[in-house]
């Protein structure tokens, strides 16, 4: 019997689960995870911000496990043996597998600039998300009490997708944040400080102007071209003059770094020919040098023959990924001929900014505005079934589709 091992519940993880799960041959499959839940890694921003509970955006795993064929192990991976085919667990313990589907996720990346990892909040998981929107109410309530400016002043640090998804969601909760500190929900000031001036390049100029717009409009103040120099306990440092590198000053008691990710620091410390946690993947996306090892999600690097640059790592590519590795092993195990390179066609892309707001493309056609939110939460949903199925669409979808 072959042993199939996945490392990583995430949406690659789960996506492959379900075709493993429901496929034919003679083998037996290991789920390894460090949480004993999924998480919905894109709605992240929601609990950072409070608009939604962890709950929501979670689910037990074993809810998708099917015990006749899969194991599932909660345990922290270290390190993988690909020579001796083992994946080794902080807890002392070694498992060994016939084919290995590598899909561990991201971790924040601060660019080697001063300060981040130890002044700013990173959003990478449930608890650091929670952390985010507890640390902001504390504020608040210290602010009832102190009335210090800075308690009332939040700094995202980054405009890009995550980023900006974060404004929005802080957008929607302001009023909630003043009623803690007792002032006007005028007096919440959020500022995004970005390096370049071409935010969002993932939509056309126009698109993105309509979201940075929009966010403008409800009181978000951009710090574009500004390029983040050091964080400070309280202060972001950034570059203020390009020509000269004079520097300025931004004070806040709640500074959230969404800069940019990088994979799992498992692939580096396994020795992975990887740059920043992501590895360069064979056609079949596997590892080039060990072919029973597949790589996905974010610590895969699929290079788009349109541009000659890899994939953003999304959602919506991950779960490809995930059905694509399941169906090449169980090919393999069933002694099928060879797979066709894994191809990847973007069905678009739309980023909310707030409940009720949203922009993006959809194939071809640019939607703003409530009908954007809507297809949001469609997607969301169709996501959450990829990994949960009908029973976690209905406990934990998004069919607050007009409000």
């Amino acid at each position: 019997m072959k042993e199939i091992v996945i490392l990583g519940a995430g949406y690659a993880g789960l996506r492959a689960l379900h075709y493993l799960q429901a496929g034919h041959g003679d083998y037996h499959i290991t789920l390894i995870d460090r949480n004993d839940y999924h998480y919905e890694a894109t709605d992240l921003h929601e609990v950072a911000a409070g608009t939604q509970p962890k709950e929501k955006i979670t689910y037990p795993i074993r809810d998708v496990i099917k015990e006749k064929v899969t194991t599932f192990v909660q345990a922290t991976v270290t390190k993988i043996d690909r020579e001796q085919q083992q994946v080794l667990l902080e807890d002392g313990n070694k498992l060994s597998y016939d084919y290995l589907i590598v899909s561990l996720g991201f971790r924040s990346e601060s660019f080697g600039i001063p300060g981040v990892e130890e002044n700013a909040l990173e959003m990478v998981d449930v608890p650091t998300a929670e952390k985010v929107y507890q640390h902001i109410i504390a504020q608040m309530k210290d602010y009832a009490q102190t009335k210090k400016a800075e308690d009332l002043k939040i700094i995202v640090c980054g405009a890009g997708f995550t980023g900006v998804e974060l404004l929005g969601a802080l957008s929607d909760k302001r009023a909630d944040f003043a009623q803690f500190a007792g002032v006007a929900k005028e007096k919440i000031e959020i500022f995004c400080v970005e390096a370049v001036t071409r935010l969002l390049p993932m939509f056309d100029e126009k698109l993105a102007d309509y979201g940075i717009t929009s966010l403008k409009n409800w009181g978000v103040k951009f710090l574009t071209g500004k390029p983040i120099k050091e964080i400070k306990p309280g202060v972001v440092v950034y570059q203020d003059d390009k020509e000269t590198g004079a520097t300025k000053e931004l004070a806040a008691n709640t500074i959230i770094w969404t800069t940019g990710v990088s994979g799992s620091r498992v692939m580096d410390a396994s020795g992975f020919s990887q740059r920043r946690g992501r590895v360069m993947v064979a056609a079949d996306l596997t590892d080039p040098e060990y072919s029973n090892v597949s790589i996905l999600g974010d610590v895969s690097a699929v290079m788009n023959k349109e541009n000659n640059r890899p994939y953003p790592t999304t959602a919506q590519i991950a779960l490809k990924m995930g059905e694509y590795a399941a169906k090449n092993i169980l090919t393999k195990i069933n002694g099928g001929g060879e797979m066709a390179d894994f191809t990847f066609k973007s069905l678009g892309t739309v980023a909310s900014i707030g409940n009720t707001h949203a922009f993006g493309t959809v194939g071809h056609s640019a939607v703003k505005g409530f009908p954007a939110s809507f297809l949001k939460k469609a997607i969301m949903d169709k996501s959450l079934f990829e990994t949960g199925g009908f029973k976690e669409v209905f406990a934990k979808g998004r069919f607050d589709l007009y409000h």
